[in-house]
């Protein structure tokens, strides 16, 4: 391996690992936001379908 080529192969590794420090982060920012939206809608529909008479009674 010639000089040339380790510096190459030097500046790829860090291009790649630069790439997935930028893309992981987002990637897993975009599932969780998935996620409170799902489980937002999950629970408007809950209380949109409990009937009145079914909420237990405060003192």
């Amino acid at each position: 391996m010639t000089y040339f080529q380790y510096v190459a192969l030097a500046y790829a590794v860090f291009f790649v690992v630069l790439a997935w420090d930028f893309a992981i982060p987002r990637l897993q920012v975009r599932r969780q936001l998935r996620e409170v939206r799902n489980r937002l809608a999950r629970a408007s529909r809950n209380a949109v379908a409990a009937a009145p008479g079914d909420e237990e009674l405060s003192r």
